[in-house]
């Protein structure tokens, strides 16, 4: 069993910076590849980020030169921290971890979300 916990959202002004966390546990196995999804109201959940156990991220290209993805493997926590944020990059963010290497696909665990608002 598998339990992610985001913490970090909120609102924030069209250029500043927000820094989220995810919190696992249980089978410390299950969580070789964690990350970040996000999805906007009428629109499908799209990846953001990825990171496997060993440091190997993968960005969505959208964010690419202002998301930034780590992860700390003693704690089972893996951070976004969000920079020069956009209007669009309002929506609901969702942590993921999946027990394979894979840095293109979702696993089949899922935070609860949390809200991610750019506006002025």
């Amino acid at each position: 069993q598998v339990h992610l916990v985001e913490s970090g959202g909120g609102l924030v002004q069209p250029g500043g910076s927000l820094s989220l966390s995810c919190a696992g546990s249980g089978n410390r196995f299950a969580l070789e590849t964690m990350g970040w999804y996000r999805q906007a109201p009428g629109n499908r959940r799209d990846l953001v980020a990825h990171i496997t156990s060993g440091g190997r991220t993968k960005l969505a290209d959208s964010v690419k030169g202002r998301f930034s993805i780590s992860r700390d493997n003693a704690k089972i926590t893996v951070y976004l921290q969000m920079n020069k944020l956009k209007p669009e990059d309002t929506a609901v963010y969702y942590c993921n971890a999946n027990e394979d290497f894979d840095l293109e696909n979702a696993g089949p665990y899922w935070g609860q979300g949390i809200q991610v608002t750019v506006s002025s």
